[in-house]
Order: C-alpha cells, then structure tokens, then sequence
C-alpha cells in the first residue's frame, strides 16, 4: 500500500506568528512532526505544503519535499483539506505519483510516540476504514453549552449524574493523526468519511500549540515523555559513526595546571573499557576537540582514537570527514556540552550530551545521558546500544 504523509505549514499565524518555525524543545516545531514522518516504516514520502520560504528550507533540511502553496490557499479562512486536495493533485499530476492512503499531521500536535504513526496506519489497514482520526479518552469532563441564556448538560444528563465509572467512553478528536483514502478527500471536500475509526492516543498527547501559553505545555511532555522514547529507537537505528568532544565529555571538563604550564586532564577508565566494547561491535568513533593541547592527543592515542584537533569549526570539519569516510550525517551520533557544541549538534542525526551539559546544549539534544561528562560518558552510551548488538 503506497501511503504518503501531507504536513499542511503555512507562513501565516495569527495566535503565534512564525508558529511553524519557533523553536520548541531544542528544534523548530515542525521538525518534530517531520522526523515522525520520516521515522514510520510505511510511510514512503514526506510532504509538506508551504507558501513559505524559511519553513521551506527547515523542511528541507529536516528531509520532507516540498510542495508550494498558491497564495488563495493560504488565507486565514482557507481550510486544511483545501491544501490537502492541492497537494494530492499536483503529485498527481507534476510527479505522476498516486497514493493509495494519505496520512495528515498537523505541525502544531507534535506529541506522537515513535510507532503512533505506523500503529495508526496497521489499525487503518487492518479495519479496512475509508478514514482514521485519533482521540483520546475523556475520562471525567462534564460538558455544558449555554443556549438562548440557558446552560444544558451535553454529555451526561446533571439530573442523573450518575457514577462516572457507569458512563459511556466519551472521545476528543486531538488534531495529531489522520488518514484517509484520497477518493474520500476528492469526493467529500473532508478527511473523514466512509467508514470510520480511531486510534487511541494518551490524554497527555492531545495537548497542541495554538497559543504562546501552549508552547511550555507542550514543551514539557516533548521532553518529559517523547525524548526519552528516543533511546529505544536509537537502539533500533543504523549508526555510522560516534564522534564526541574531549573536555567536559571524556573529562568533567577540569584541567590541572602544572609548576611548568603543561596541563593534565583525569580519565574515567569505564570509558576506555567502553571504547573497546564498541570497537569490537565495529562501530567507528572519532574526537574533534577545539583543544590543541598534548594531553587531548595523547589520551586519544590511548585509547587508539582518531582525533581532529584545534578545530573551531566542528560541523564542517564533521562534514569533510563523514564525506571522505562515506558516512551519512543524521546516521552519526555527535556527543557535546557547550555552547561551541551546538552547529555541529544540530547538523547530525543523533546529538547526545552529558547530565550537566549546557542549558542550550541539552534543549537540543535527543537523549541527555544520566551521567556527568568525565564520569562514564561513552560507557552510558555502549549500554544503550550493546543490547542489540547488531553493529
């Protein structure tokens, strides 16, 4: 089944303006629904609908295609399924492509799990639906709207209220997935038609950014409940290359200054123990340190290391070596702690960082290591990945 995923992002927000784009959790908000995307193992193209040009390049860089959006599509009055009907049509017709399924996520509902999307698409499949929204369970709200003056009881009845274990399961249509076969969209002018269900997701999952208040809620379950699902699914993802910065990773980021001026750094040896492990799993490993210092190349001479050293400019130093060694970025894990840190973070596929790593450093790491840098950096990381033991 040939399925594609349509993210609708236009420049324009009248609640958060640049919504799209605003850095939430240590990345711009539509790059989380993006790698969703990218992450399903159904999923076989990744588009989004924009009639901006920063949201574009973001897009881009985060690995969807674009699809450009005419401007009378773009209005505040102009709805999610118009966008939707202009996509199918112009991969219809500009790329002679046809997908048997559609899945639409909203950039504003970022808080799906690793597997929502291809659950949700089993379930879609399994059920033989026309159409598939989630929602999440209502467990205890009491609904009343005011009509003519009067306020009415919605979904119990106040005369009657009953225990709440003896009502019905009431659902909220949370906004973060659909799916849809494109015949219903072309026909209905609407994603849900034909014969319907629904994917359960966890109340906390509901929450969406609309207005600048929403930012800090989402903010929290993004890093208290999805980052640390990102361990499991970097046990499952193919790794090229671990590369990692000296101090404040490999150390605790002191130095000892001697009567002479040489300097002297303290080694964790669990790490040196780790570096062996991962070796043995064939798994390359490369320090890129700004430090020109002796001790930086002769702790990485000790532990057989390659090391790129005296290097300001650590993302593009990455970037030659990826290339010349034929390793793919956003297969490479980067483990850093400072600010100095953050280009080269940012451009892998896999930033880690220390439990006392800097403030902007950890908002954009994808896991934050419970251990301090220079107490066991690289051992913590040969335990998440020793498990499958596959490289």
């Amino acid at each position: 089944m040939k399925i594609h995923t349509i993210i609708p992002a236009r420049g324009g927000s009248k609640g958060i303006p640049r919504k799209n784009v605003i850095s939430v959790a240590g990345k711009p908000l539509i790059a989380w629904t993006i790698e969703q995307s990218l992450r399903s193992k159904r999923v076989e193209k990744t588009y989004v609908s924009t009639d901006d040009s920063q949201i574009a390049d973001i897009s881009v860089k985060y690995g969807a295609e674009i699809i450009w959006r005419p401007e009378d599509l773009c209005s505040d009055v102009a709805s999610t399924e118009s966008a939707v009907l202009h996509t199918l049509s112009y991969i219809q017709q500009e790329k002679e492509e046809q997908a048997d399924a559609v899945v639409l996520l909203q950039a504003t509902s970022p808080l799906r799990k690793a597997d929502d999307i291809d659950k949700a698409i089993e379930k879609f499949i399994d059920e033989k639906a026309d159409s598939l929204f989630s929602g999440a369970r209502l467990e205890d709200f009491l609904l009343w709207e005011q009509r003519e003056g009067k306020w009415f009881s919605i979904n119990y009845d106040y005369r009657n209220r009953g225990r709440r274990q003896d009502r019905s399961p009431q659902f909220v249509e949370n906004g973060s997935i659909y799916i849809f076969k494109p015949e219903i969209i072309i026909r209905d002018e609407n994603r849900i038609g034909g014969k319907l269900v629904l994917y359960e997701l966890e109340f906390w999952q509901t929450w969406e950014i609309d207005t600048i208040e929403d930012v800090d809620l989402v903010e929290y379950y993004l890093n208290r409940k999805i980052k640390p699902l990102e361990v499991e699914y970097l046990r499952n993802s193919k790794i090229q290359l671990v590369a990692f910065d000296f101090d404040g990773v490999l150390t605790d980021n002191k130095v000892l200054t001697l009567q002479d001026g040489s300097e002297g750094i303290i080694a964790n040896r669990s790490d040196g123990l780790a570096v062996r492990e991962l070796k043995k799993m064939n798994l390359p490993m490369l320090i890129i340190s700004t430090e020109e210092n002796e001790v930086v190349k002769a702790r990485a001479k000790k532990l057989q290391l390659p090391i790129l050293n005296g290097i300001h400019d650590k993302k593009s130093a990455l970037e030659k070596y990826c290339d010349e060694h034929h390793v793919a970025m956003k297969n490479t894990i980067f483990i850093g702690n400072d600010i100095n840190d953050l280009k080269v973070m940012q451009s892998v596929g896999w930033p880690l960082c220390p439990h006392d790593a800097n403030e902007e450093v950890i908002n954009i790491s994808k896991i934050v290591l419970s251990c301090n840098g220079g107490n066991g950096v690289i051992r913590e990381l040969w335990n998440i990945l020793k498990s499958e033991g596959k490289y």
